[in-house]
């Protein structure tokens, strides 16, 4: 059976979990002293039934906490009310992201004999943190160490491949948050050095984690990337993912200048 949008966003959630996490029965609140939009998001789990008392009470959470109040809202009709009092209210729309999908398998041309220079590894290597945190990360050695939880939040397969003088040229990583029939895995920290971009680096490292989904005995793959992301895009078209989604984050407008963000 074809997994729902609401079965994604959950998987989501699990594959990135926050330290921080409030459940008021229809949303959960996530924060992670603002280390990645995702982690500091509302996830609008079900519609509210009072949906701006909702977005009041959010706000008020992350306020606490010192940080913007953001949305993490899937293009669905449920989500239509809030983005209506979002919209009331001037929030920000940011970082348009396609949700695709696909079977796993066979991981395409090339993957035979390819993967011997792919170090796979349960945990995140010093190594793979520095080289991810270079391309993607915010901050210093408190936010790394913040990030380094959510990355371990969930069973993950982490995966690294050098250049030809050893120093690592990309990583990526598999979360598994289900396994067996149904079980889904995510592609997360799909990073590349710039200096060893357009060498087929990033597709040796895509590869071995869709084989490495098939050992974790996960049925499905997605991955997230953001829509002004071509080049991103094609790479995983062409490893036969496809789109069955989109979200965006929904940020509140400051109304003076916020500090410990």
């Amino acid at each position: 059976m074809e997994p729902t949008m609401e079965n994604f966003e959950a998987l989501m959630d699990s594959a990135w979990l926050a330290p921080e996490r409030y459940d008021t029965g229809e949303w959960v609140l996530r924060a992670a002293d603002g280390v990645t939009q995702r982690a500091n998001s509302v996830w609008p789990r079900a519609e509210a039934v009072d949906t701006p008392a909702a977005v009041r009470a959010a706000a008020l959470w992350y306020r606490r906490r010192r940080l913007p109040a953001i949305y993490q809202v899937t293009d669905t009709p449920r989500n239509a009310a809030l983005n209506a009092v979002l919209d009331m209210q001037g929030y920000t729309r940011q970082s348009e992201t396609l949700i695709m999908c696909r079977e796993t398998g066979p991981s395409g041309p090339g993957s035979s004999g390819a993967h011997a220079p792919v170090e796979l590894a349960d945990d995140p290597s010093g190594e793979w943190l520095d080289l991810w945190w270079s391309v993607d990360g915010r901050g210093g050695p408190a936010e790394l160490e913040t990030a380094r939880r959510i990355l371990t939040g969930c069973p993950s397969l982490y995966a690294l491949v050098r250049s030809d003088d050893g120093s690592p040229a990309a990583v990526g990583r598999l979360a598994v948050p289900s396994r067996g029939e149904g079980g889904h895995g995510g592609i997360y920290c799909m990073a590349t050095r710039p200096e060893s971009r357009r060498r087929g680096f990033a597709g040796m490292v895509l590869r071995s984690l869709i084989d490495g989904a098939v050992a974790a005995e996960a049925g499905r793959l997605w991955l997230l990337v953001t829509a002004s992301n071509p080049g991103a895009r094609a790479l995983y078209a062409k490893a036969g993912f496809q789109e069955v989604g989109r979200y965006s984050y929904r940020q509140e407008r400051p109304k003076r200048a916020l500090t410990g963000c």
